[in-house]
């Protein structure tokens, strides 16, 4: 009888791993999935933030020795040129990605070998950002959310949502989404006039206000940064980096749009929310995780097995993490 139980428990309790990995892999799939969504329609309605990066001497007299003219480089005025044209079509490459986030499966290595590619895509355009703000380093940082984002869809398909390479690296891009920011909060580089916006615009508050706000926020950035490697904190700290992830995400839209504009304006703001969705899923998938005890495994007396016994589960290998 009492091995009947444990066989039993056995059961339902490889059941209920199963289900909680599913949760966690569509959490990690919805946040790449956003993500390059966010920055297709970036591509797809203005343009990538190229320019900073091809707007020069180097690139022209690259075109130059294949064989292009100025005016074909640049455009006529009439027609897009060369560098337009090749930006543009970028947009098909970040759609490709959106399709292959909801595509991939543990065994499609192809379509994983996209993702990673998607990943170094991000980073290039994160690498654009980080030049065209005078060379900031938080820039670059908080992009590392999203940056990460497909790496982890792979690492948790190719690994498991368990394994404590995937954990360790949601870590890292939870820690430099809030550690670039909370530079920013604090005033360490210059705070951007669109944090100041969304505060006044969404809480109505005046500037100073605003400005004691975002001190106390960028506190709170980096002590959820700490926090997250301290085992009795790092699920508070998780918790509270979803509420947060989201409020920042979502203000973006909440203090654009309006009734007055064209679609209230959520061609030009609600993308704005959609690409950062890392911020608050990655973090989402880091609660969902800790919030489950590891598996305790029965002693080989207890449970009748000799020493060679199976290997601990994910949720084991989680709890040193």
């Amino acid at each position: 009888m009492k091995k009947a139980n444990r066989t039993e428990s056995a059961a339902d309790r490889a059941r209920s791993d199963g289900a909680v990995e599913r949760w966690r892999i569509i959490v990690l799939r919805l946040a790449a999935m956003l993500c390059f969504a966010g920055w297709t329609w970036v591509h797809f309605y203005w343009e990538g933030p190229y320019g900073i990066l091809l707007w020069q001497d180097a690139t022209y007299d690259l075109a130059h020795r294949l064989g292009i003219s100025w005016d074909e480089f640049v455009g006529t005025g009439a027609d897009d040129g060369w560098l337009q044209t090749w930006i543009a079509r970028i947009t098909w490459l970040y759609l490709a990605c959106t399709v292959l986030t909801l595509t991939v499966r543990r065994k499609s290595y192809f379509q994983m070998a996209g993702l990673i590619g998607g990943s170094g895509l991000l980073a290039v355009l994160s690498y654009a950002k980080y030049v065209a703000s005078q060379y900031q380093p938080p820039m670059f940082i908080e992009h590392g959310g999203q940056i990460l984002a497909p790496v982890l869809l792979v690492m948790a398909l190719r690994f498991g949502s368990g394994h404590r390479i995937t954990v360790g690296t949601a870590m890292v891009a939870l820690v430099m989404t809030f550690a670039g920011h909370g530079c920013y909060a604090l005033g360490w580089w210059p705070t951007p006039g669109s944090f100041y916006g969304m505060i006044s615009l969404s809480l109505g508050v005046e500037y100073e206000t605003a400005n004691a706000m975002l001190r106390v926020f960028g506190v709170l950035d980096f002590v959820v940064c700490v926090a997250i490697f301290i085992p009795p904190l790092r699920r508070i700290a998780a918790g509270y980096a979803v509420v947060w992830g989201f409020l920042t995400s979502s203000a973006r839209p909440v203090a654009g749009m309006s009734w007055s504009l064209n679609y209230w304006g959520a061609d030009q703001f609600l993308h704005e929310a959609v690409l950062r969705a890392p911020h608050f899923l990655i973090p989402l998938y880091l609660v969902i995780l800790w919030s489950r005890p590891p598996a305790v495994e029965p002693s080989a007396e207890s449970s009748g097995l000799s020493s060679g016994s199976s290997p601990p589960t994910d949720n084991a290998s989680v709890a040193s993490v």
